[in-house]
């Protein structure tokens, strides 16, 4: 579409084009634009000219592949991972995932092809082993070792080709990984036995048990399908973490039905406009963001918030995409399409959330830089030491068990135990209306001890209603009603608007108002029916010389005790009435504030707002520390104060002054109700701008902590014990030595182990 053609070259700045063929910087780096060769995978400054970094363009209609353990590499073609072998995977949400199935059916066949041919050289292999099958009476030493060596080959060269791939990857680019030990395992394995059936008299007596060679092809047989059966398991495990950007996906409306000229047509959802009118009808689906022009009805919006009860909507009503009209029908403006939209724009953010690292990574990164060397001299070492002192056949059992140590210490648990929980977790964050901006958000929100939270919009409604009017004797409260929003209704304040409204919902008659003036802090004023009437705050009437009667003075006062924002009229030279408006207090707020203390985290409240005002509500919430009247720089300082004292920040906040002190905190959450520019500052999203929100994303964020722990804790575990089991240790003591192919299950048991776990993450609550 044209409409978002230019939109796109808006949000990506000039229109040049980045080849990545011709330059070593990549879409997701930044660089100066004054010295090209400065690459940084973070924003900041230039560290030459102090210029502030510009982000790479990304490749307009190009899809673009990344690898989960390694966010750094991006390719324009699906393939593997130079660094870990792992496939890459697209980073557009929306991207045909044609390749990853492609991938799926592939290992699938060649599972299926390995297993079959190794099923005959396993019973080969153990015929000696187990009398009672007679094998090694029907088919001799001399004619199985040529049929194992047919059959393995394919199985080895064919089916297990990519491992040989990948390995040799791995060395070339100096990143050596689980397909490097692989390759070397399973490469000695199939290569000793291959030069024992053709020549067998290189090698030394001490190999031969009755005149034949020891073999080994069912071990490279065996471990090769076990490792295929592992990585077609972890293929389909991997994508069921998308699963939840494919359900967001698939929730779209497809079609709807634009009116124009007075005529009704169904159209593709791509080829609408922002501004175009859409009818939709009951049991439809919203096809775009926009707002209600005429109709109402109940929507269901629990794909986008989380929450099941359905809302309310009427003219001027906003609606999201993708959210279920259920009982009347209605026509909307369209004001957002194709990428605008908040349902691809959660989408983007998950996606982009999903590939994001945890710091916690490192730890792993760190770990794994060593592990695949200390892994080579470890098999040496164990080859060695087994060729000089153990027993006859000496070096047949070192390289056994050289290959399982090899084998069994395959690094790829602790590669996924980071990139699977956050995949997880962010794709079950966004199914529950929390959005995610990266993994780290994740990490530190764990560690979260106080939380300064805004009040209007955030503990309260964020829609002030009229809650009180009181008229002096002598005067009409409907009637002074009817004058105030005779003055208010040109204004946009969100406290005019609730006087309009009511006098509005009341049926009242509103009159017309002459010689109209605003007092910028103050009020306004206007001559109705010959009198001077004056609506605003008490200061304002006074300065103007208004008399205040007692009565009214201490009704003000109670009204502000009530959490009650008060508004002063009067005629002439007396007030005449007050009006009460307050912003009621979320119906969640309460137990919110409540589960907060329980999880050991203080409450502030952070509010622009009167003092009285504030302190009512923050009495009625339990709140621990309330700070009223504060400017922009003022809650910016108190998340400066706090953090100077040692304390993990979360913010809390929807409005355009929120965002300094969002974008300072740990860890900053925005209403999705709010402005862009706070949800820009934060880390964190909450689409329907609830603080039980806050305590959800809380909530997960600890369980998602947990479950990598966990995840660490299997992959540590596994090779702390593995190893030194494959490398003999207890051999001295029981007799016992781990095969190579137990060893290779054994990895892909592991592997699979933390993907499992990490999709236990699906049901958290």
């Amino acid at each position: 579409m044209e409409h978002r053609d230019e939109e796109h070259s808006c949000c990506y700045g000039e229109s040049h084009v980045v080849d990545p063929q011709e330059t070593a910087t990549k879409p997701g780096q930044w660089t100066c634009p004054m010295d090209p060769e400065i690459i940084s995978d973070k924003p900041g400054d230039c560290p030459k000219c102090g210029m502030a970094l510009e982000q790479v363009p990304r490749v307009s209609g190009v899809t673009q592949y990344t690898c989960p353990m390694h966010p750094e590499v991006i390719e324009d073609a699906p393939g593997d991972c130079p660094k870990c072998g792992m496939p890459l995977e697209p980073m557009d949400a929306s991207a045909d995932d044609a390749h990853a199935q492609e991938e799926i059916r592939s290992l699938s066949r060649k599972f299926w092809i390995g297993l079959i041919l190794t099923s005959p050289v396993f019973l080969l292999a153990m015929g000696g082993m187990i009398p009672a099958l007679g094998l090694a009476e029907i088919i001799p030493k001399s004619v199985s070792k040529w049929i194992e060596l047919i059959l393995t080959t394919p199985v080895v060269l064919w089916a297990g080709g990519i491992f040989f791939i990948k390995g040799w990857r791995s060395i070339v680019n100096r990143s050596p990984n689980m397909f490097t030990l692989i390759m070397i395992g399973v490469g000695a394995a199939y290569l000793f036995s291959t030069a024992a059936v053709f020549f067998p008299e290189l090698f030394p007596a001490s190999f031969r048990k009755g005149g034949e060679v020891g073999l080994y092809f069912e071990a490279a047989a065996v471990i090769t399908v076990l490792v295929l059966l592992g990585q077609l398991l972890e293929a389909r495990a991997r994508s069921q973490t998308g699963q939840a950007i494919q359900a967001l996906m698939n929730l779209a409306a497809k079609t709807a039905h634009r009116l124009r000229d007075g005529e009704e047509e169904e159209v593709p959802i791509d080829q609408l406009h922002a501004g175009d009118l859409l009818r939709v009808r009951p049991g439809e689906k919203v096809p775009l963001d926009g707002f209600i022009t005429e109709g109402k009805s109940n929507v269901d919006e629990s794909i986008i918030t989380g929450e099941p009860v359905p809302v309310s909507k009427g003219k001027g009503d906003s609606v999201i995409g993708a959210t279920v009209n259920q009982t009347g029908s209605f026509i909307m403006k369209a004001e957002k399409v194709g990428g605008e939209t908040l349902l691809s724009q959660i989408v983007h953010m998950v996606s982009e959330a999903q590939r994001s690292r945890a710091p916690i990574q490192k730890l792993a990164d760190k770990i794994a830089g060593y592990f695949v060397p200390a892994v080579l001299a470890i098999a040496v070492l164990t080859f060695v030491i087994w060729s000089i002192w153990g027993p006859t056949p000496a070096m047949a059992y070192g390289l056994v068990n050289a290959v399982a140590v090899l084998i069994i210490a395959c690094p790829c648990a602790l590669g996924l135990a980071t990139p699977m929980s956050i995949m997880v977790g962010v794709g079950r964050a966004a199914e529950a209306g929390i959005l995610i901006k990266n993994a780290e958000a994740i990490e530190t929100a764990e560690k979260v001890d106080t939380l300064l939270t805004d009040k209007t919009g955030t503990l309260t409604a964020g829609k002030p209603s009229l809650t009180s009017k009181l008229a002096v004797d002598g005067f009409e409260i409907d009637d002074i009603l009817a004058q105030a929003a005779a003055l208010e209704k040109s204004s946009e304040h969100p406290l005019a608007c609730a006087i309009f409204d009511a006098a509005k919902d009341s049926g009242l008659v509103i009159p017309e108002a002459k010689d109209f003036q605003s007092i910028t802090g103050g009020g306004v004023s206007g001559t109705i029916n010959d009198h001077l009437i004056r609506v605003g705050k008490k200061g304002f009437l006074e300065d103007e010389g208004v008399k205040l009667p007692d009565s009214l003075e201490t009704e003000a006062a109670r009204l502000q005790s009530e959490a009650q924002t008060v508004v002063w009229i009067s005629s002439d030279d007396q007030a005449v009435g007050i009006i009460g408006i307050s912003d009621p207090i979320k119906e969640s707020s309460p137990d919110a504030i409540k589960t907060l203390h329980g999880l050991g985290i203080r409450v502030i409240m952070a509010t622009g707002d009167n003092i009285h005002t504030a302190e009512a509500v923050g009495k009625a919430l339990g709140i621990d520390d309330v700070r009223a009247g504060l400017s922009p720089a003022d809650k910016i300082q108190i998340v400066k104060d706090l953090k100077a004292q040692g304390a993990i920040v979360a913010m809390a906040g929807d409005g355009i002054n929120d965002a300094p002190a969002l974008a300072e905190a740990q860890v900053g959450v925005a209403m999705g109700t709010g402005t862009d520019v706070a949800i820009e500052s934060a880390a964190i999203t909450l689409v329907k701008g609830d603080i039980q929100g806050i305590v959800n994303a809380i909530c997960l964020s600890r369980a998602v902590m947990k479950n990598i722990r966990q995840n660490l804790f299997f992959a540590f575990a596994y090779n702390a014990l593995g190893i030194p089991i494959a490398a003999g240790l207890l051999y001295p003591f029981f007799g016992m030595l781990l095969s190579p192919m137990i060893a290779g299950a054994a990895m892909s048991v592991s592997s699979l182990s933390v993907i499992l776990n990490a999709l236990r993450l699906n049901k958290n609550k």
